[in-house]
């Protein structure tokens, strides 16, 4: 698992709150761990992609959360078509 201070240190200027915002919203998911939410690597390549879209792309907080769900359903229907290939 990768620690919120890991997190912190990889996406310089993101806060914590930020993050716990995204967790309270279903944006991000975090397992439990005894120094707070633990990270798996895909869900720190999600902060990421969180990141891009708000900062670079200039995409609104109210939209995140239907451009996320999007593209999980995307990703979704990609490893379905896989798995039955």
């Amino acid at each position: 698992m990768i620690t919120l201070e890991l997190v912190l240190q990889r996406f310089r200027g993101l806060s914590p709150s930020e993050i716990q915002g995204w967790l309270g919203e279903g944006l991000l998911r975090a397992e439990p761990c005894a120094d707070g939410p633990g990270f798996t690597e895909i869900d720190v390549e999600r902060i990421g992609l969180i990141l891009t879209l708000r900062d670079e792309l200039d995409v609104g907080e109210a939209a995140l959360p239907i451009i996320l769900s999007l593209l999980d359903q995307l990703y979704a229907a990609r490893r379905a078509l896989t798995q039955s290939a």
